[in-house]
């Protein structure tokens, strides 16, 4: 699938845009602060109904406007469609595909994106909030029915949690409060199918990182991924049959059956009960997991180079991108590349153009024109301010 039009009306610094695209590459030039990241990130927004800069949606609507408008017209092989979400300050966001209106959770059904950008870092020296994240966003894109697990889950656990803080404050204890048992079967259910799901996906993704780490690098430094998993760290017990051995930090290299998950979960729960009482927070759980990313079995946090943090989490990115496209029946997904070239050496220019050269669409942008290796050239859009100066093809 590829993007054939982007129209932006109040977005970011955009009073208006129509940018035409085209299959392969496409550049977007222009100094800091033009405007050229806003329109991958419109783009993104699309696919995962969310930002990689603005944690709200209303930060996304130009300043002195209600809303705001993202349409692009896709195209796979002969099939089209007309993607639209209007962003509002004070009203739902509403979205629609070929003129019809849809649930705005359904658009990620209809595009599929892979958005690499400098606040990527984050995945490696960043805390566990940030892989979560990222694991997740993946999920919604390869079966877009997990998001519901999630939001169920994450409604799930502000609720205990109000009931734990409640408990705290009258005194009440865990053994008579039986209203507990009833947010915990729930919380189990939900979170235990998350940690299959997330499991699954990184035992899936990790050779693709290393491959993708190998060909942005030019070295084979062992990327890897490895799960951390709070139902199974020290002393929470997990009471899987056979489970003696279990690596006591709660590491698992494996995917984590939904029915083993649901028993150490359980487990884990009534140990860390007082734990949770006295703190008024629930304490295991998918809400509490990380994904160790190593380089030669050693954590990328702490020990990665500058240069070895920024080809992991460009890895990271290929690698989904990677495992998108085999999977998708409506082609490659698109791939941008926010600002990458600039911090990459020559060699390591070369080595990622021809990683992504054979991705249907590649959207990239630059704010030096000689940064980008030629042959992702082609289709260069200039920018200033907001506008759309200057357009050249070959």
């Amino acid at each position: 699938m590829i993007v054939t039009h982007l129209s932006l009306t109040d977005f970011r610094n955009y009073r208006s845009a129509e940018v035409p695209l085209v299959a392969g590459a496409n550049l977007f030039v222009g100094s800091n602060g033009q405007g050229k990241t806003n329109l991958v990130e419109s783009l993104a927004y699309l696919s995962t109904l969310g930002s990689h800069r603005a944690s709200v949606d209303h930060a996304m609507i130009r300043q002195g406007t209600e809303s705001a408008i993202i349409r692009a017209r896709l195209a796979d092989g002969e099939r089209q469609i007309l993607a639209e979400v209007q962003l509002n300050r004070s009203a739902p966001n509403r979205a629609q595909i070929n003129r019809s209106v849809i649930k705005t959770r359904e658009l990620p059904r209809y595009f599929s994106s892979v958005l690499f950008a400098p606040e990527d870092l984050i995945l490696i020296r960043g805390d566990p909030a940030g892989r979560r994240r990222f694991l997740d966003e993946l999920l919604v894109l390869r079966t877009p029915r997990i998001s519901g697990v999630i939001a169920d889950y994450d409604r799930v656990v502000r609720q205990r949690n109000t009931l734990l803080k409640s408990a705290r404050a009258s005194g009440v204890r865990g053994d008579t409060l039986s209203t507990l048992d009833i947010w915990d079967e729930r919380l189990v259910a939900l979170g235990s199918q998350l940690i299959e799901a997330r499991t699954a996906l990184v035992a899936e993704l990790s050779p693709e990182v290393a491959g993708a780490y190998t060909s942005v690098a030019g070295e084979d430094h062992h990327a890897s991924l490895t799960n951390q998993l709070s139902i199974f760290t020290a002393g929470s017990g997990s009471g899987i049959s056979g489970d003696e051995d279990a690596d006591p930090t709660g590491l698992s290299r494996g995917r984590v059956s939904a029915e083993d998950a649901a028993v150490a979960f359980r487990n884990a729960l009534s140990h860390r009960r007082r734990n949770e009482l006295e703190r008024g927070i629930t304490l295991v759980g998918p809400h509490r997991d990380d994904v160790v990313l190593e380089l030669n079995s050693l954590p990328a946090r702490g020990y990665a180079s500058h240069g070895e943090s920024w080809s992991f989490a460009l890895a990271l990115k290929l690698a989904s991108a990677i495992l998108l496209r085999k999977e998708s029946s409506t082609g490659d997904p698109v791939l941008m590349l926010d600002d990458v070239f600039a911090e990459l050496d020559e060699s390591r220019r070369a080595r990622l153009a021809a990683a992504v050269r054979s991705f249907e669409q590649v959207l990239i942008t630059a704010a030096v024109f000689d940064d980008v290796p030629q042959e992702l050239t082609g289709n260069t859009v200039r920018i200033s301010r907001g506008t759309i100066v200057e357009k050249e093809r070959p």
